[in-house]
């Protein structure tokens, strides 16, 4: 009897898959139809999850890393009682549809990271297990396993292929990470054809030698050994677990299976019904949901909910004899921060010189001592970018406890794994040279489709790098950052701009942070001379004035804030009036009313100069698009030299502003 049940409901996965993918005129079939059994297995036996409370702090976490084949999770959530209706598969990847083409988090319930880009589901889970384990370290007293969940996630050729899943296992390995599964479908098909186009590699042996156990089974319909397999996985005790699957893609489909026709296009109508008859199904019925499946649902909803019931009691229990713990625990749970977070951020004395690494590395250390859930890391950089939490250990596969964390050079899983931290709850932050931002940007534009509030930092952030050379010299960096919505690109001028956004920073739920930070010394502006560094909280601000309308207008970012500070001065001695617009964050600025726009860059006010030490993409915005103003920045690739002499070189000098500021209010 159960043998049959558990038949109808992977039955009713495939074939709910292959209806909505018919229907919808595109998606990708065959993937589901092969692996019904593994999504089925995992959800009906290993898996402890609410239906009706998604979110619930201790559920087992399912990561669909093959996107591609959403329609295997929206059929497996449909049978396990999720509100994804049939309705919601009906409309498969229609506009404003629970079931959009690939997984998005926050969209649909049970949904647990966005995936489709091949390989980042895996590096994100990496993420999930490593932030359980800290969350374990952390919580967990005797008789009270209060954070015990496991991460599995499901993988295609293709995510093996993509490097993120290398650096991800290969870190996973090293840390021991026992709670996670990873299941690798080896169907051997992708969109070209067979894998041995390009993919003939022992991905076991290579698994072995990352530190992870390996298992394989030989078929993907064979429930017990899929059992088996698991069993096996949950009870290692040092080691993350992959188990190989091998599979047929559009298993049942007599002229498609095994074909690369199946990977991404509709079966067609008569294959479709050809394959429902090899099923034992009703060929002539589209979108149909068994009454014992639907019952089924009922049932592991109950199942659910007694488990979550359970874990509640058990919290309740758990805040009377450890009530700081508790309210630390739900204060991640809603997203919240501890009272006093901000106590200690340092106020930086004008007159000094800083750096933005520097100054960011105290204030972070400042708010991390105060706020125990935050934790985070560098791509082996963390001398040079002082992101280190000085007080606190590492987390290594001995020290679950520790918060900082050691990416190794692996900046796009490090990208990743930061988003699947901030997924699970906790504060987290990653860093490396504002260049190799590049090596972690899908996994960054992921925390920004996601509204994940992770701190991406990024030191070293211009040609002020130096002899480093143009390799190491960021140019089209911050512009191409500044052009993925939702992401606050910030680079402060200063030390107490730097202050004063990290507190804008920490208080976001759901945006990410690109905060950029020079190397090199920054003067600490008098801001008894200057006007606060608050305003840096509405994205730009009038620095520096002169009295009435000015006469040009210098706006600047981060350690090019210095240059137009001195070429206001020299200005003014010119009996000029010039206004010095600090202007950190466009986007926070573009948040502002048409009011504020107008007080702080006056519409009449043509003669306009920028200045920025990137590329000179995007400024044509704030100094006119018609050539009324002049952006000094780059245009090429830097070069390898001191940074005195790069700027004269490049022309990002005091004279060169003056110059251009007199040039340009000629010409207005």
């Amino acid at each position: 009897m159960k043998k049959d049940l558990e038949q109808l409901c992977i039955n009713t996965i495939r074939t709910l898959s292959m209806d909505a993918v018919q229907a919808a005129n595109s998606g990708h079939p065959g993937t589901p139809m092969a692996l019904a059994p593994v999504a089925y297995t995992i959800y009906d036996r290993f898996m402890k999850f609410n239906p009706e409370n998604p979110d619930w702090v201790n559920r087992d976490r399912f990561i669909l890393s093959a996107g591609h084949a959403s329609m295997l999770l929206y059929s497996t959530l449909h049978v396990t009682g999720y509100d994804v209706t049939l309705d919601d598969i009906k409309s498969f990847r229609q506009l404003h549809s629970k079931c959009a083409g690939h997984p998005e988090y926050g969209h649909t319930p049970g949904v647990e990271t966005t995936t489709g880009p091949l390989g980042q589901g895996l590096a994100t889970s990496v993420g999930f297990a490593i932030a359980q384990k800290w969350l374990a370290d952390r919580f967990n007293k005797p008789d009270y396993n209060l954070l015990d969940y496991r991460i599995f996630s499901l993988a295609g050729d293709g995510c093996m292929m993509e490097g993120i899943s290398g650096e991800a296992a290969s870190l996973a390995g090293h840390l021991g990470l026992n709670n996670l599964i990873w299941l690798y479908d080896n169907n051997k098909i992708t969109i070209e054809g067979n894998t041995d186009l390009a993919f003939t590699e022992d991905v076991a042996t290579r698994f072995i030698a990352y530190g992870w156990n390996v298992q394989r089974i030989g078929d993907a319909n064979d429930l017990e050994m899929l059992d088996r397999a698991i069993s096996i996985a949950k009870k290692e005790r040092g080691r993350p677990t992959l188990i190989i699957v091998d599979s047929h893609i559009a298993y049942g489909a007599p002229t498609k299976q095994d074909t690369h026709g199946a990977h991404g296009s509709p079966l067609g109508e008569e294959e479709i019904k050809a394959t429902k008859a090899f099923y034992g199904w009703d060929p002539d019925k589209s979108f149909f949901v068994p009454d014992e499946v639907k019952k089924y649902a009922e049932e592991i909803t109950a199942r659910g909910k007694t488990q979550n019931k359970e874990w509640d009691d058990l919290f309740a229990k758990y805040k009377k004899d450890y009530p700081e713990l508790g309210h630390e625990l739900k204060l991640i749970q809603n997203k919240e921060l501890p009272q006093g977070w901000d106590s200690d951020i340092p106020v930086f004395e004008a007159g000094t010189e800083v750096s933005g690494r520097v100054a960011s590395s105290k204030v972070l250390n400042a708010i991390a001592s105060k706020i125990p859930f935050m934790i985070g890391g560098s791509a082996d950089l963390s001398p040079s970018t002082l992101t280190d939490l000085k007080k606190e250990s590492s987390f290594q596969s001995d020290n679950h406890g520790g918060k900082n964390i050691h990416y190794g050079i692996r900046e796009h899983a490090m990208g990743a794994i930061a988003n699947g931290i901030a997924l699970a709850g906790l504060k987290t932050f990653d860093s490396t040279f504002m260049v190799f931002s590049d090596y972690a940007r899908s996994s960054i534009r992921l925390s920004a489709l996601m509204n994940l509030p992770v701190t991406h930092i990024f030191t070293h952030d211009s040609i002020g790098v130096g002899e480093d050379g143009p390799t190491h010299q960021p140019i089209e960096h911050i512009a191409s950052l500044r052009a993925i919505p939702n992401l606050e690109v910030i680079r402060p001028a200063d030390a107490n701009e730097v202050a004063v956004l990290w507190k804008h920073i920490m208080q976001s739920k759901n945006t990410p942070t690109a905060l950029i930070l020079s190397r090199q010394n920054l003067p600490v502006f008098d801001r008894t001379k200057y006007t606060s560094a608050d305003g840096a909280l509405k994205g730009g601000y009038v620095m520096a004035d002169s009295k009435g309308t000015p006469d040009v207008i210098l706006i600047a970012t981060g350690s090019e804030v210095q240059i137009a500070i001195e070429a206001y001065e020299a200005l003014k001695l010119e009996g000029i009036n010039p206004r010095v617009v600090s202007l950190p964050s466009w986007n926070l600025y573009g948040q502002q009313s048409p009011e504020y726009w107008e007080s702080v860059l006056p519409s009449k006010v043509k003669a306009r100069v920028a200045i920025e030490a990137g590329s000179t993409f995007g400024w044509r915005r704030f100094v006119g698009l018609h050539g009324e103003g002049e952006v000094l920045g780059m245009r090429t690739f830097g070069a390898s030299g001191k940074l005195n002499n790069l700027l004269q070189e490049f022309g990002l000098t005091v004279d060169a502003v003056v110059s251009t500021a007199k040039s340009v209010i000629k010409h207005d």
